[in-house]
């Protein structure tokens, strides 16, 4: 059988033959993942299942991201439950504090996921790491926990939806606008169950940290997991991020079925926004320029990378934010907050009239560090946009990439970066 990436990926990882779409297969774990919010819960379960070890220290990371630094009684009690789990079990991959940043920028970052890998955590955005080749998904807690004591858990192997990306992008065109296009044209339940495997010339040229991004949001299609191949600019960036085993390439099988092909060409097209309340409402950012801000984030596990800190900058550089805009920014891992550092990024953020703030998921989730009032509008390179996603269920938040939602923070209303 000539076998879809997805398929490829499990078959390396159950001593069942995968035949066909739908069939239940036991796969081994190569790592789980939970973060402060989650694993508290998975601990708990671990602990009801009457289990003592933890299959593989080193395959477990748990990652104290969301209410990082602890911002009430409550956060800090969820992570005391994860601290003491993992010094009891001495997992390796445990983040708390200076070392710790965003979960799904910080795993590849570090090295701890790779091409091929099949990785499950209690986040639903761990889909992430399809950007490099990785079949990763994510589950309840109490899946985490078993997947915990066992190092296996059970799959429903997925139809794949191959997605094929077209024609000359624009300079301004990113990964972002590609995933909020694709979600946009299929809706969220588009891609229900179903593996989305990106191609085509414009994906071959994608840069890794791009890939991630739209791998991010696969979930925001409903999709199982999101899938680009492992090619030259995926192993250059595995060697760089402390992978250097990482030498083979993995692809899908010519002539493998698809349940169906998504064709997008993005020849002429304009940075997009998704509005509110939900990322398929996508429209051009030309036709928002009556939608006045309050607020910009520009961070998160979609779009905290240093390629994103660059977008805002070209943007931002020589600039200043709107008088009565907060324009948030939060690189999305200590490593990423460096560089910015070193390379001058962060003075000039500071000059733009940017807050900085900690490697944190904060606002995404109406966290901390920016969590929106009654009729507050943001425009956010996060990944959700539901109706009190950032906090108030009265405010809104529209969906863009850090190109975008910087060029936005300067008009003080959304604005497509040929405006500035």
């Amino acid at each position: 059988m000539k076998h879809t990436l997805a398929q490829k990926i499990l078959q390396n990882h159950t001593d069942e033959t995968i035949t066909s779409d739908g069939q239940i297969v036991r796969c081994k774990l190569d790592m789980i993942l939970a973060n402060d919010i989650t694993g508290q819960i998975a601990v708990k379960s671990f602990r009801a299942m009457g289990a003592k070890k933890v299959f593989d220290k080193d395959k477990i990371a748990l990652v104290m991201d969301h209410f990082t630094p602890q911002k009430d009684i409550a956060s800090a009690n969820q992570v005391i439950v994860s601290r003491q789990f993992a010094q009891e079990q001495n997992i390796t991959h445990y983040y708390e504090g200076a070392d710790c940043g965003v979960e799904h920028t910080l795993l590849p970052e570090q090295g701890i996921v790779a091409p091929g890998d099949l990785i499950i955590g209690a986040d639903s955005h761990t889909c992430t790491y399809g950007g490099i080749g990785a079949f990763s998904t994510g589950m309840g807690s109490t899946d985490i926990a078993a997947g915990m004591v066992l190092g296996e858990t059970w799959f429903k192997v997925p139809p794949t939806v191959r997605v094929e990306i077209t024609g000359t992008p624009d300079r301004h065109l990113r990964g972002k606008d590609l995933i909020l296009m694709l979600i946009g044209k299929i809706g969220v339940d588009g891609a229900l169950y179903k593996a989305l495997e990106f191609g085509g010339p414009v994906v071959d040229a994608l840069p890794v940290e791009g890939r991630l991004t739209m791998a991010n949001m696969a979930i925001e299609a409903g999709a199982k997991c999101g899938l680009f191949p492992c090619d030259a600019l995926t192993i250059e960036y595995c060697h760089a991020h402390k992978r250097p085993d990482v030498n083979a390439p993995l692809a899908a099988d010519p002539g493998c079925q698809y349940e169906r092909t998504v064709t997008l060409d993005v020849t002429g097209q304009e940075p997009v926004v998704a509005c509110p309340h939900i990322p398929s409402n996508v429209k051009n950012a030309s036709e928002l320029k009556d939608v006045k801000i309050d607020q910009v984030v520009i961070g998160s596990c979609t779009n905290g990378r240093y390629s994103d800190m660059l977008d805002a900058a070209e943007m931002l550089k020589g600039r200043k934010v709107a008088k009565g805009v907060r324009c948030i920014i939060l690189p999305s891992t200590p490593a990423v907050w460096r560089k910015c550092l070193d390379e001058g990024l962060i003075e000039l953020f500071m000059d733009a009239g940017c807050i900085i703030g900690p490697c944190t998921c904060g606002p995404c989730l109406g966290g901390h560090m920016g969590v929106l009032g009654d009729g507050e509008r943001c425009i956010s390179t996060t990944n959700r946009n539901f109706r009190g996603r950032m906090g108030s269920l009265e405010s809104e938040v529209y969906l863009a990439s850090p190109v975008t939602a910087a060029a936005s923070a300067v008009a003080g209303h959304i604005a497509s970066p040929k405006d500035l």
